[in-house]
């Protein structure tokens, strides 16, 4: 006998209160997204490897180490997307989005990293991501939070604070990270080796280093305040301001950085709080949904300069912080427990499914057997469906009020096999 192929690596199937809990999320997710009027995209899963080497930067680990790169038939070089962002910049200038500026764009779907499976984190794993492109104004970070701040609450996720910081405009940042290189470069030979090649290439990314070496380092660098013009200080006041409005929680993370250079002004992520349950079940550092503003990315795909700002969040994250996904109740169960039965039976599922009730069919197997299957799966309602002395019979369990308040399955079903309504319950 042949041996069964296991899943690879890092994948996962995914089942019973586990993929309740994931859909879930994915559901709660479009219809906040539908309150905010963000539109639906749906984006290829493989791009063009330039299209994130550009975009991410050739000197991140996601592009470095972590890509899943092919070469096609063609000779062409491509990349399953280990992010959405990239992949919505290219397409918003291809195919002319411009003409809808601002435009608010929402998707879900798998993304692939090679890197090390962990509780929470594997190497195909889904996203919920958001993003306005084409507004410059705070109002749209504002928006962006206000949306993820509600998602989170209506997913029932409680115990997280959302940790912002800005990392200035252009000239603010320059300033800072001309700064951030002086000091560290005075500490080089005592930074961790991966601070020693980011001081070069990335050197905000020191900031965020867990390594205890870095962090005594990290502690007294200097701070973006000192950096920020007036523009931009303004910009995250008007941020700060409309969050209070809004009512979001918020705590300054002044260390909240992205290394990249096109990011501008607001970084932001929500994380656990200490000693909460989410801290709990995923790490007190763990970040459940993050993301910032990257005016300078649509500049690296070759296009005009355009503001733009969003998030994302790992879907399997949010499923494991929304307890045990529960499947949706039966509501009503019908048996036939005669053959004789059976297309009657059919018959009434298809009409309480179009009228909106969760139906299930119990018609195969011993006909003495079904209604005790009908029974175990514990619906709202079971209807048993029978011959006795030769004529039709049908028995209606259950306390139908819980169910069909409304009575639309009780007058359907009493005027499809001429009953009174009513009469057939026990």
């Amino acid at each position: 006998m042949s041996k069964t192929p296991q899943a690879v690596r890092g994948t996962q199937d995914i089942f019973g209160a586990d993929a309740e809990a994931f859909a879930f999320v994915v559901e709660t997710f479009e219809r906040v997204r539908r309150l905010y009027r963000f539109r639906r995209v749906e984006m290829p899963v493989f791009e063009k490897t330039e299209v994130f080497a550009r975009s991410i930067g050739e000197t991140t680990d996601i592009v470095s180490k972590e890509m899943y790169s092919f070469e096609d038939r063609g000779g062409e070089s491509l990349t399953l997307r280990p992010e959405f962002t990239a992949g919505i910049a290219r397409a918003y200038l291809s195919n002319g989005w411009q003409q809808y500026a601002p435009v608010k764009l929402a998707t879900h779907g798998p993304l692939f990293r090679y890197e090390r499976p962990q509780k929470g984190r594997y190497r195909q794993f889904h996203q919920i991501d958001a993003e306005i492109i084409g507004a410059a104004e705070p109002q749209a970070d504002v928006e962006l939070l206000a949306m993820a701040d509600q998602l989170l609450k209506e997913l029932g996720i409680t115990g997280v604070t959302l940790h912002l910081n800005t990392l200035g405009d252009g000239d603010s940042r320059e300033a800072w990270r001309a700064a951030l290189v002086e000091h560290f470069r005075a500490v080089k030979d005592e930074l961790s080796e991966d601070s020693q090649e980011r001081l070069e290439k990335n050197p905000l990314r020191i900031l965020d280093s867990k390594d205890r070496r870095d962090r005594k380092f990290v502690a007294d660098a200097p701070k973006i305040d000192q950096f920020l013009s007036d523009d931009a200080r303004a910009f995250f006041e008007a941020v700060t301001s409309g969050l209070d409005a809004a009512g979001v929680k918020w705590q300054r993370a002044e260390s909240l950085v992205r290394g990249l250079d096109y990011y501008r002004h607001t970084a932001f992520e929500f994380i656990p709080d200490e000693g909460s349950e989410a801290a709990g079940k995923l790490g007190s550092q763990s970040t459940i949904l993050g993301g910032g503003r990257y005016d300078g990315l649509m500049e690296s795909l070759g296009g005009a300069p355009t503001p733009a700002v969003g998030w994302a969040a790992g879907i399997e994250r949010l499923a494991m912080l929304v307890g045990d996904g529960k499947e949706d109740r039966l509501e009503i169960a019908i048996a036939a427990e005669s053959r004789e039965r059976e297309a009657d039976a059919a018959e009434a599922v298809v009409l309480f499914r179009r009228l909106g009730f969760r139906t299930e069919l119990f018609a195969t197997g011993s006909p003495r057997k079904r209604y005790d299957k009908a029974r175990k799966a514990e619906p709202g309602i079971l209807i048993s469906m029978d011959v006795r002395d030769g004529k039709p019979f049908q028995n209606w369990l259950g306390t139908y009020p819980d169910v069909d308040p409304d009575r639309k399955a009780v007058k359907a079903f009493s005027a499809r096999w001429e009953l009174p309504e009513d009469d057939h319950y026990e």
